[in-house]
């Protein structure tokens, strides 16, 4: 089924001179459009397109999930939106009932539910940073009418339905029926309308953020995690607040590249740059042997670095400063033996993988850029569907340690490790907007973010050359002990098979078809075409003209006028 998948045709960078949309999901990517030619700010078009995906990709993202959010607006700033735990939740609670370290609850389970981010996040960004030309209301009312009238299914997004739709169609899920056609997940093609949703959007465009966390959509929220054996209650939700953040950034050769703090896990993406410094990337060439080895092997360090000191920064003191240090990078860089894998680097978790989130990038015509992130994680999450309300909730509370001596250990009201990570990328010495990206998929967005980063900062390619390039992607098995590595359809037998393996890699190769969606989703939105000029970015490069590119792994498409 997955081999069915076939990647034959090409795209071209899109380019354009004054608004651009790049998302998973080309009936996402109008509205976006459309509300820039309407007269909304980035942050505006970026809140319309977060709810159309919700509509068109329930696998993916929703308003019962979190999202951050990048904005450069001449300078950088970052929305926090991710949930709280419950304040009832405890690891001495957890313990009572047989749950510790060595035994964590199961992944789906409702006590892994956070607090749902989005919503409050879609509102306040839009309050923040929009035009204030556009109410909510007018940003929610294409994806209502998405939802009322019904939209065809596109064909990832339907194979992945289809993957996660026991989830839905088990007998403890009264409501799963909500997001299925007679049961059954929708076929590619297939036209879905989703008017529980519809009400759901219509609420908080009516009375705003309370719409959703005060009254019957709140109450939904906690009868379903209750009745599940959940801990969450209404002053939970009442009391969720999205935070300004400030973004995370270090100079990689020229570039500044800006990623959302911890809890967030951007600044894994950021400490493989600082230790990439140390080595020639471009000497050792694209996808060859050596240049992935030495990749791999940073990823190893920065992932071990994130797991063991990445957590909430209202509960813990997260020594970002030190992390991000350029002598610390270059001490980090000389445990790299250039001939030989390593599986000292270990994580405490398993890093899970696929696709379960959904990128998508807005630059207006006034030059403002918004990089957005939006998820559910684990495909549906536990797949509960509050009554009436047309989403699943999420399960990012997985991510917590149940360790006591853990700077991400679960506790009451605490913000979990985050895997979603917006970013930006600025010339140094003006600051003007390079690019705005991302990519999705779980643990593979630092990895993502590494190698299309390198693909154009290194090897000079264009955002959608810099998508299109095959991937690896890194998971560690505690059982094991020892890292495992998928490579994609793309790097060569010798590469993979041979030389990567010899060097002691537990490679999987080739990757291909719907399994390609362990490598993520990405977009790019690029000002000027300064990945021509690597080595001397500056302001000096920029031009008027955006290029755009959007990953063929996904739906979706970038488009621009």
């Amino acid at each position: 089924m997955a081999s069915q998948l076939k990647f034959f045709s090409r795209r071209s960078p899109v380019v354009c001179t004054h608004g651009c949309v790049a998302s998973s999901q080309m009936l996402a990517t109008n509205i976006g459009l459309d509300t820039l030619k309407n007269g909304g700010k980035a942050v505006d078009a970026a809140g319309a397109v977060a709810a159309a995906l919700s509509v068109t990709e329930p696998v993916s993202s929703g308003i019962g999930g979190d999202c951050y959010c990048d904005a450069d607006t001449k300078h950088v700033r970052g929305l926090n939106g991710s949930g709280r735990s419950p304040r009832a939740l405890t690891v001495e609670l957890l313990k009572e009932q047989g749950f510790d370290e060595a035994n964590p609850l199961p992944p789906l389970h409702a006590r892994n539910i956070t607090v749902p981010g989005a919503a409050a996040c879609w509102c306040d960004a839009v309050s923040l940073y929009g035009s204030k030309k556009l109410s909510i209301g007018q940003l929610l009312q294409p994806a209502i009418e998405l939802a009322e009238q019904g939209f065809p299914v596109a064909e990832i997004t339907a194979y992945h339905w289809k993957r996660d739709a026991h989830i839905l169609q088990s007998l403890g899920n009264k409501h799963g029926k909500e997001l299925l056609i007679d049961g059954q997940a929708p076929l590619h093609g297939q036209v879905f309308s989703n008017p529980f949703l519809a009400s759901t959007f219509k609420e908080l465009a009516g009375s705003g953020k309370k719409g959703f966390y005060e009254g019957r959509i709140a109450a939904a929220i906690v009868e379903t995690v209750q009745r599940r054996g959940g801990v969450m209650d209404l002053e939970d939700i009442k009391s969720h607040t999205t935070d300004e953040d400030k973004p995370i950034f270090t100079n990689y050769r020229g570039v500044n590249v800006w990623e959302t703090p911890p809890n967030g896990q951007g600044i894994t993406a950021l400490m493989t740059l600082n230790i990439l410094e140390n080595v020639d990337v471009k000497e050792m060439g694209h996808n060859t042997a050596d240049s992935l080895h030495v990749l791999i092997e940073a990823m190893k360090l920065s992932f071990t670095d994130a797991f063991s000191f990445c957590a909430g920064p209202d509960e813990a003191l997260v020594p970002t400063k030190e992390l991000l240090s350029k002598t610390y990078a270059k001490e980090r860089s000389r445990l790299i033996n250039l001939q030989r894998a390593s599986d000292k680097f270990s994580s405490e978790n398993v890093l899970p993988l696929g696709t379960d989130t959904v990128s998508f990038i807005v630059v207006d015509p006034r030059g403002n850029a918004c990089s957005f992130i939006n998820s559910n994680y684990m495909g549906f999450g536990p797949g509960l569907v509050p009554d009436g309300c047309g989403f699943t909730l999420h399960n990012r509370g997985a991510n917590f340690s149940l360790s006591s001596s853990h700077l991400n250990c679960l506790a009451p009201g605490k913000r979990p490790y985050h895997t979603i990570m917006p970013a930006l990328a600025t010339a140094a010495d003006s600051e003007e907007l390079l690019c705005s990206f991302g990519v999705m998929g779980g643990f593979t967005q630092p990895q993502g973010h590494a190698q299309v980063l390198l693909n154009m900062l290194v090897f000079g390619m264009n955002p959608q050359q810099a998508l299109d390039a095959a991937r690896f992607c890194l998971n560690y098995s505690k059982e094991e002990g020892r890292w495992h590595l998928s490579l994609e359809d793309g790097v060569s037998r010798a590469v993979a098979e041979e030389d990567l393996r010899a060097r002691g890699h537990w490679s999987r190769w080739s990757i291909s078809g719907h399994n390609r969606s362990l490598f993520g989703c990405g977009q790019i939105i690029a000002k000027g075409d300064w990945w021509q000029s690597w080595g001397s970015v500056s302001s000096k490069h920029l031009q008027t003209v955006l290029w755009a590119g959007s990953d063929p792994r996904g739906d979706g498409c970038a488009m621009g006028y």
